[in-house]
């Protein structure tokens, strides 16, 4: 909580076709990470959030919600 408002935390996680890994982004606190597995990567996700969580003084009482953006390209 920031001021005894609860926080809802996205962190929204593309695939990145350049570097060939997925990516999770989270403006609010500062998280930036990748990886080459989706599996390994939400691992990350969630060993980073409360360490980023406490640096910005933000309490356990948040929510934290993934959005995956998926985007298939199919030829015919």
């Amino acid at each position: 909580m920031i001021g005894g408002i609860l926080m809802d935390i996205v962190i929204t996680i593309k695939w990145d076709d350049k570097a060939s890994v997925y990516v999770a982004v989270c403006d609010e606190i500062g998280l930036g990470l990748e990886s080459e597995s989706y599996d390994r990567l939400i691992q990350r996700v969630k060993d980073a959030v409360p360490e980023l969580l406490e640096l910005n003084n933000i309490q356990d009482r948040t929510t934290i919600s993934f959005l995956t953006e998926e985007r298939r390209v199919a030829c015919a």
